[in-house]
């Protein structure tokens, strides 16, 4: 159990526990300060969280939907492994809209300042630079969100979050690669720079090679973490 797991935490406000909690673990899982793999004691995180059972039960029902949790019926529940079809996938679904949302942007929108997206930017390039990940991920996220708000589809973002959890987990395991921060910085200002000189094609070739990196590396980091891995 790491340090962060070990600390104990601050009670849920009640009536918004199950929500909280749930947010709380599946951070947690995304974070990989719970592994793939590593068993889940319910009563641990109720005596962890100053919770009862009954909103532990209900955040990991949400996480197993979500496939973030495995529960064995009689036996034991467990972070999930990472499962690399299911990642595939959600880097299929993911692509083909965000595809359309930046052709959207550019084509619709020439002229136009995306402020939040590059307020975002400039933040995630500040967390690079005093090397905090955690915040660099959480600002990866903000960033894209922020071209959903743009293209005026933001309720789809959450669509897409209830599929992430593992090919976002592949991405924290790149992430401390050599020049992998710096790509991503590199994808977002150039993607950004498309779409304000109204550049459909450049905008959806940045995006494409941004989206897809992590999973052309994917055979390197299972054999770095093969238990981490749906076998």
């Amino acid at each position: 159990m790491t340090r962060t797991q070990q600390r104990r935490r601050q009670p849920l406000r009640r009536g918004s526990a199950s929500s909280a909690l749930h947010d709380s673990l599946r951070d947690r899982i995304l974070n990989l300060d719970l592994v793939p793999g590593q068993s889940i004691s319910r009563s641990a995180i109720a005596a962890e969280y100053q919770v009862s059972l009954t909103p532990v039960r209900d955040a990991l029902i949400k996480l197993e939907e979500e496939g973030l949790i495995d529960t064995f019926p009689q036996s034991k529940t467990e972070v999930s492994r990472i499962d690399v079809h299911h990642a595939q996938e959600t880097h299929f679904l993911r692509l083909a809209l965000e595809l359309e949302i930046v052709r959207r942007l550019a084509m619709n929108a020439p002229g136009a300042t995306f402020h939040e997206a590059r307020s975002v930017l400039a933040q995630q390039v500040a967390a690079r630079e005093v090397n905090d990940l955690s915040a660099f991920v959480r600002l990866d996220s903000n960033f894209h969100y922020a071209l959903y708000e743009a293209a005026g589809v933001d309720s789809l973002f959450t669509l897409i979050q209830s599929r992430s959890g593992h090919i976002d987990r592949l991405r924290k395991l790149n992430l401390p690669d050599p020049g992998k921060s710096q790509s991503i910085l590199d994808c977002h200002s150039r993607i950004l720079d498309a779409l304000e000189a109204g550049d459909a094609d450049t905008a959806c070739a940045v995006l494409r090679e941004h989206l897809s990196g992590t999973l052309a590396m994917v055979d390197e980091i299972r054999a770095r973490t093969p238990g981490y891995f749906v076998a």
